[in-house]
Order: C-alpha cells, then sequence, then structure tokens
C-alpha cells in the first residue's frame, strides 16, 4: 500500500484576484498621471498655435543654436564618460588594489550630490575667485560661462551611468575569461577587443543610451555654469525656460518636444537592448579560442 504525500502550497502575497487587480490598477493610474499626462500635454500645447508656430520655433537661431549646443556637449561628454566608465570598471572588477573602495566612492558622488551644488563647486574651482581662475584668466583661458564649462558639467552629471551598467555585469562574469585568453598568448589589447568588449557590449550600449540622454536633459548643473546667455551659452533645456519665462509658451513646449522625442528614443533604445541580452556572456572556450 502506497501512501502519496501531499504538500499544501502556501498562497504567495498578491495572488487573490482583488489584491492584484487593485495593485494593477494604482500602478495604472500612478502612471498615467505622473508619466503620460505629462507627454501628452507636450505634444498637444506644441502644436497648440499650429504647424507654423512650431516650425518657427523650431527653426529659430537661437533654438537651432540651443540644439546643436546640447548635441555637442553630448557628442563631447558621452565618448569621454564612456572611456571612463570602461576603464574603472576595468581597474575596479580586473585588479586588486588600495582604495577600490575609495575609488566606488568617488564614481558614485555624481549620483548623491545635487547637480546645482555641482555648478556651484565649479564655479570656486574655475570662476575668476575660484581655485584656478586668476591663473586661467591671466594666460585667455575661459572655462565657465562658456562650452568648456557646460561640457565640463554635463561630464559631471553622467561619469556614473557606464561604469555603474558595466561593474557588477564584469564582477559576475569574473576573470576567467581573460585569464584564458592570455594563457593562450592572447595580449591586453586583443583580449580586451575578443573577449571582455563582446561579454560587455550590451550593458556598454545601454549605458551609452542613459548616458546620452541625461546630458540632453541636463538642466540644474549647466544653468549655473553656462550664464544663460541666448543665442550662446543656452543648451535646450534652458532655451525651454527662457521661452516660459518670456510668456513664449507654444514656443517653449515646441523645444520640450524635441526632448520628449528623445526620451522616447531612449526608451525604444533600451528595450531594444534589453530584448538582445544586455550583458550576455560568451562561452568560455569560444571566447579564449577568438582571442588566440
Amino acid at each position: 500500500m502506497s501512501f502519496k504525500k501531499t504538500v499544501r502550497t502556501l498562497p504567495r502575497v498578491g495572488d487573490g484576484p482583488v489584491f492584484r487587480r487593485a495593485l494593477i490598477g494604482i500602478v495604472l493610474i500612478i502612471g498615467a498621471f505622473l508619466i503620460l499626462a505629462p507627454l501628452l500635454i507636450i505634444g498637444v500645447e506644441a502644436f497648440a498655435k499650429g504647424w507654423q508656430v512650431y516650425r518657427d520655433t523650431i527653426l529659430h537661431p537661437d533654438t537651432r543654436h540651443a540644439i546643436m549646443l546640447t548635441v555637442l556637449a553630448a557628442l563631447i561628454a558621452v565618448p569621454v564618460n564612456t572611456a571612463f566608465g570602461v576603464a574603472a570598471a576595468w581597474a575596479i572588477t580586473k585588479f586588486d588594489f588600495r582604495g577600490k573602495g575609495f575609488l566606488l566612492v568617488v564614481i558614485e558622488i555624481p549620483f548623491s550630490v545635487s547637480p546645482i551644488v555641482a555648478g556651484v563647486a565649479y564655479l570656486f574651482v574655475y570662476g575668476l575667485q575660484g581655485l584656478f581662475g586668476p591663473t586661467l584668466d591671466a594666460y585667455g583661458i575661459k572655462i565657465l560661462f562658456a562650452i568648456p564649462g557646460i561640457v565640463l558639467a554635463s561630464m559631471f552629471v553622467t561619469a556614473p551611468f557606464v561604469a555603474r551598467e558595466l561593474i557588477p555585469l564584469m564582477q559576475a562574469q569574473g576573470r576567467d575569461l581573460e585569464e584564458a585568453a592570455v594563457s593562450l598568448g592572447a595580449s591586453g589589447f586583443r583580449t580586451f577587443f575578443s573577449v571582455t568588449l563582446p561579454n560587455i557590449k550590451w550593458a556598454l550600449l545601454y549605458g551609452v543610451v542613459l548616458c546620452n540622454a541625461r546630458v540632453m536633459g541636463e538642466f540644474g548643473a549647466v544653468s549655473v555654469v553656462s550664464g544663460n546667455i541666448r543665442g550662446q551659452t543656452n543648451t535646450l533645456p534652458l532655451h525651454i525656460e527662457l521661452l516660459y519665462h518670456d510668456y513664449q509658451a507654444a514656443g517653449a513646449f515646441a523645444s520640450a518636444s524635441i526632448l520628449a522625442l528623445i526620451a522616447v528614443f531612449t526608451i525604444i533604445a533600451k528595450v531594444a537592448l534589453e530584448r538582445q541580452g544586455a550583458g550576455r556572456v560568451r562561452p568560455v572556450a569560444n571566447s579564449a579560442e577568438n582571442a588566440s
């Protein structure tokens, strides 16, 4: 005679249909009011006065200059922070050295410091009354209230994005792939480009996308170091604020629609990268053989 042991499965939190539907409904309502509604308003108000006003606003010299300056800051800040993020992640995950914890803290600083505080700090470093200001002024080098200051502020606020995407992944991968490649005779650069880079490419691209989106939308730090000079040092977010303060609501929403489109494309890129399998690890044998 056989006895079948029955195991009673305890219900999970949220298994009840009422609770599950209520929770989903709350999330949808909050998401609609906090995220979807502002985006819809931007689209509606941007074309509230017709396509002609929208086009004139986008083609206005000040708007075009703001867009070009924003793109320029991204073209400089994103590659530099990408190189910094890869180097920092490589150093932290592949080597043991004193001060590794301190380096991690340094990388995290921009996440915990307000961008406006960072902008004020740059004033005390590169301003005329700052640490290096008099020396820079003596040589005719202008950092603040110019493009270099905007780029520096953008780099500060976006410095952790690539590194923070790569560090957990590279820690999980360990050092076996690189050690196997080196044991087969691969050089350091060959190991990086044939083993490490293919295994981190999706996480790297994901960090680059987030970094670019953050640069495009940065306001606080840039507003302090740029001087808000219309047509000269105004990025797109600062230009939107000036239009709004000038009671040009339609123009402000038209300019804001560009940033909204960037946000939408960022989300699409994020989803695409996640579907591609961000941070997938190639088999050890194949990676090592390719490196050799």
